[in-house]
C-alpha cells in the first residue's frame, strides 16, 4: 500500500487541492476545534483542507506523540510557534501550546474500504486516540486519502476505529454505519 500511495502521489500532484475543494462543509457536524496532521512521505498533504477548515473560525490542533503506546494528544497550533519534534520525529506544537480535544479529526491512512475501516501506519496511535476521545464526546473522523487507496475490504479488529467519512480528490463520501 505504501508503494501504491507513492505512485498515486506522483500521478496526482493536485490531489490535495482537489480534495479540499470537494469537502461540503455544510454536511459536517458542528465543530469548534479540528485537527490535521503533518504529512509524512507520500501521505496526502492536508494543508489545503486545513486552510479551508480554518476559514470556519474553528481552533486548529496538531497531534503529538509523547509515548509509544499511548493515545496522541492534540496541541493548539500557531504558525508563529517554532515546531518541535515529537517522539517519532514528527513536527509538532511546543509543549507550551494548549491541549485541545478536537470535534473533527482529519486522519491520514494507507488504505480504506467502503465501510470506513482504515489501515494506518501500524502503531495503533489513531485508533487509541479516537477511542479515547469518543469515550468523552462525539468526534467526527474524516479520512483523507487518494481515491486509489481504496481497497475491497480491510480486516478490521475490534479495537479499530472506523472513519465517519472519506475525502479524496474525487469527492466526499460519508460512511454508512449499517
Amino acid at each position: 500500500m505504501r508503494a501504491r500511495r507513492r505512485e498515486l502521489a506522483r500521478a496526482f500532484p493536485d490531489a490535495a487541492e482537489r480534495a479540499a475543494e470537494h469537502l461540503p462543509l455544510e454536511v459536517l457536524p458542528a465543530f469548534a476545534c479540528f485537527s490535521g496532521y503533518h504529512a509524512l512521505g507520500d501521505e496526502l498533504d492536508p494543508s489545503p483542507l486545513i486552510r479551508r477548515l480554518a476559514g470556519t473560525g474553528a481552533m486548529f490542533a496538531l497531534p503529538v506523540a509523547d509515548f509509544a503506546d499511548a493515545p496522541l494528544i492534540f496541541r493548539a497550533w500557531d504558525s508563529r510557534d517554532t515546531p518541535i519534534t515529537d517522539r517519532f520525529g514528527v513536527p509538532a506544537p511546543p509543549p507550551s501550546a494548549s491541549i485541545l480535544h478536537p470535534d473533527l479529526i482529519v486522519c491520514p491512512l494507507l488504505a480504506f474500504d467502503r465501510t470506513g475501516a482504515r489501515l494506518g501506519q501500524g502503531g495503533g496511535h489513531y485508533d487509541r486516540t479516537i477511542e479515547a476521545l469518543r469515550a468523552i464526546k462525539p468526534v467526527f473522523v474524516l479520512g483523507l486519502a487518494y481515491a486509489g487507496q481504496e481497497v475491497e475490504a480491510i480486516a478490521a479488529e475490534d479495537h479499530d476505529q472506523r472513519l465517519d467519512a472519506i475525502l479524496t480528490e474525487n469527492g466526499y463520501r460519508p460512511v454508512s454505519k449499517d
